[in-house]
Order: structure tokens, then C-alpha cells, then sequence
């Protein structure tokens, strides 16, 4: 039986913190590539399975543009305009350009990314990492873990490397966490993006001026770039190198606490970490849901995407798919996780995912090996969770040890 076409995209985790909506899992079990009702009354669709993910992702004729006339918001927008004409593109988003516009400026930062880069830099993260274990350890339980240790550390590593006066944090943050508010008014949204779009605009301006030793210097000594694209990749690097990591090592310590026998387990074997960062990245896919709209006629799934049509891709779904993935809704500390879609597929995987990674294992590591006690300070169903944010977590975690 094929369940009816949800109009609007289901949000609620009512199968628990970690899992799809029941809805969603409902709908990739059915029909993996389904027709999805959008508030506005566009007829889009909604992919859920793995391969059919992995598919689109890979096929660039499904555009990542994100231009306001063809792309449909499969949430309740207050505010969101009536498409007149074609909206310009947000210059330096790579992630929302297509090739050739998009490989122009992504090969600017693949140097900056490259795994050997990161792996120099795993020294200086545990150093911020034990730091900020410090920090925690000399404040009185119950604290929340978001503030003082999962946002602090992504903000701490990503502000170095950018060159972003780690000072002027508390603004950026609060505007980050406002643009990726989801119901919310477009007025509100474009608010905060264009608040933190002016504090980036005058920082890259001073770098191109006087450049230092960081990323947003290295990218302002290409002539070719200009100020609004710099401002652009700025924006993107500095939101997806904090908001991500926070959320994967705030909720992943949640995980775990719910998950008592394999904490226990990580904690007597360490060496088991890597391969626990890859289970939960897949299991929890914070960075959920992305957006493509078909150029042309395609086929996906056995389905006809008509050209226009908006899709919505769900990587927790994919990620879940027991076509994929063997018993897949169990965290699972010995699962070979490698194919994840956590980090996307395609020309857009996600740049920064090495960086995640040791940050995730140093995180981690760190919170197991320092606070023995550690433990939620509330029940379980207390604990707030984001899913009125575009990127899924939780907005405080209340630990004790």
C-alpha cells in the first residue's frame, strides 16, 4: 500500500531523537523516489533511498542552484515572495552553484582541505580540545555541553583557520543560528545573513588588504575572486565548519548516553573511535535535508521528474536504508559505515569532512577519557531538540558526571 503524498515535508521525530521521522521511513519503504506536496502548491518530490540519493547527487542536470524562482521550501516560509523574474545567484556559495561557476572557486580551497593538511593540524585540535576539557571540568555540574564544549570547539578550530577574531563569536553565532531557524520570516532570516554578510564582507576586505596566515587571506590573494565572492565562501566555510561539528558532537554524546552498553565498550576500547565516528555520523546524518531542481525531464527510481520540479533529499533517510545498510536504525560500533552520505556525494561533497572527522574523534575521546560520570541531567525526553533548525541537533544538552 503506497502511503498518501504528505503535504509538506514530515519534521516530527516521533520513531525517537535519532530516527526518521516515521512518515519519511514510511514513504522510502514504499516508493523511494515519491511525489511530495509543497506549501505553496508545487508539485515536487522527495528522495529517501540510498542508491537513488547517491544517483542524484552525481547527476548534475538535478541544479543545486537555489535561486527563489525555481526553487520551492517544503516548510511553511512567512513572508516568502512571489517569483517575478530569475533571482541572481548568492556569489561565492559554491554550494549552491553548478559547474563550470562552482569548480572555479571550490578549486581554490581544495589546498586548504586537503587531507594532509588536516592531519597537521590534529595536533593543534587536541590541544583546543583539552582546553576546553579544562574549561568544563572547572564549572559545576549541570552544565550544558552545547555551550561549553560542542560549540565552543568547532568556533575555536574553524575561527583559526579562517583568520576570525574568535572574540567576535557571540555575533556570528547568534546570527548563524538565526539564518538556520526554519519557520521563521524571510524578513527574520535575511536579518541575520545580512548582518553576518556585512561583519565577513569587512573582514575579507581587510585580509585582501593585509593578508595573514589563514585561509580567508589565502583565498584573498586571488585577483580573480571579488569582495562578494570572497564574503560568499566565507559565509558557507564559517556556518558549515561550526554548526555542523556542534551538532554531531553534541547530539552524538546524547547518542551514546542513550546507548549505555556501547559507551561502555568505547570507553574500553578506544581504539574502536574512528570507526564509532563513521556509525554515528551515519546514524544521525545531521545535515539532513538538501535541495535540487531538475533541469530537464529525468528519471530517477523508476519515476519521471519533470523538468521544474522541486526534490528534496532526506540523507538521514538514505543513510537508513536497509537496502544499504544492515539493520540499520541499531548504532552499531562495529559496522563497517563506509558509503555514508553524511558528507553528500558528488561534486558537492562536503570540503571540510576530514576536518570534522579528527575533530569528532578528538571530541569524543576527550569527553570519555576526562569525565568517567559523564551523564544527561535530565531525562531524555527533556532534552530540546532542533527540529526547527535546517541543521538537526539539539539546543542544549544538560550533562552532569
Amino acid at each position: 500500500m503506497t502511503p498518501d503524498i504528505p503535504n509538506g515535508l514530515p519534521v516530527d521525530r516521533d520513531a525517537g531523537p535519532f530516527d526518521p521521522p516515521r512518515a519519511i521511513t514510511r514513504l522510502r519503504e514504499a516508493r523511494p523516489v515519491s511525489p511530495l506536496r509543497f506549501p505553496d502548491g508545487h508539485d515536487g518530490w522527495l528522495v529517501t533511498g540510498y542508491d537513488e540519493v547517491r544517483q542524484l547527487m552525481a547527476d548534475t542536470r538535478f541544479s543545486s542552484r537555489l535561486d527563489l524562482d525555481v526553487v520551492h521550501v517544503p516548510f511553511e516560509t512567512p513572508g516568502m515572495p512571489v517569483p517575478t523574474e530569475p533571482s541572481p545567484q548568492l556569489p561565492g556559495m559554491f554550494i549552491a552553484m553548478d559547474p563550470p561557476d562552482h569548480g572555479r572557486l571550490r578549486k581554490r580551497l581544495t589546498g586548504a582541505f586537503t587531507v594532509k593538511r588536516m592531519k597537521q593540524l590534529e595536533e593543534h585540535i587536541a590541544e583546543v580540545v583539552e582546553r576546553q576539557l579544562d574549561h568544563l571540568a572547572g564549572l559545576t555540574p549541570p552544565v550544558d555541553l552545547v555551550r561549553e564544549f560542542a560549540l565552543p570547539v568547532p568556533s575555536l578550530v574553524i575561527c583559526g583557520l579562517l583568520g576570525v577574531p574568535y572574540e567576535d563569536r557571540d555575533s556570528f553565532q547568534a546570527n548563524s543560528a538565526q539564518f538556520m531557524v526554519r519557520d521563521q520570516s524571510l524578513e527574520e532570516k535575511m536579518g541575520a545573513y545580512v548582518a553576518l554578510n556585512t561583519y565577513l564582507s569587512e573582514l575579507v576586505t581587510r585580509k585582501r588588504a593585509e593578508p595573514g596566515d589563514d585561509i580567508l587571506s589565502d583565498l584573498a590573494r586571488h585577483d580573480d575572486l571579488t569582495i562578494e565572492e570572497l564574503t560568499g565562501a566565507a559565509f558557507l566555510l564559517l556556518l558549515a565548519g561550526h554548526e555542523t561539528t556542534a551538532n554531531m558532537l553534541s547530539l552524538g554524546t546524547f547518542a551514546l548516553l542513550e546507548h549505555p552498553a556501547e559507551l561502555a565498550e568505547l570507553r574500553a576500547a578506544p581504539e574502536l573511535m574512528p570507526g564509532a565516528v563513521e556509525e554515528l555520523l551515519r546514524y544521525l546524518s545531521v545535515a539532513d535535508i538538501f535541495y535540487r531542481y531538475a533541469t530537464e525531464d529525468l528519471e530517477l527510481g523508476g519515476e519521471t521528474i519533470g523538468k521544474g520540479s522541486t526534490v528534496v533529499v532526506s540523507l538521514l533517510a538514505a543513510n537508513r536504508d536497509p537496502r544499504r545498510f544492515e539493520n540499520p536504525d541499531k548504532l552499531d560500533l562495529h559496522r563497517n559505515a563506509r558509503g555514508l552520505l553524511s558528507f553528500g556525494h558528488g561534486v558537492h561533497q562536503c570540503l571540510g569532512q576530514q576536518l570534522a572527522r579528527i575533530e569528532m574523534r578528538a571530541g569524543f575521546d576527550g569527553l570519555l577519557r576526562r569525565f568517567p560520570g559523564l551523564a544527561l541531567a535530565v531525562p531524555a525526553e527533556e532534552v530540546k531538540l532542533r527540529t526547527d533548525m535546517n541543521i538537526y541537533g539539539v539546543h542544549e544538552l544538560p550533562v552532569t558526571w
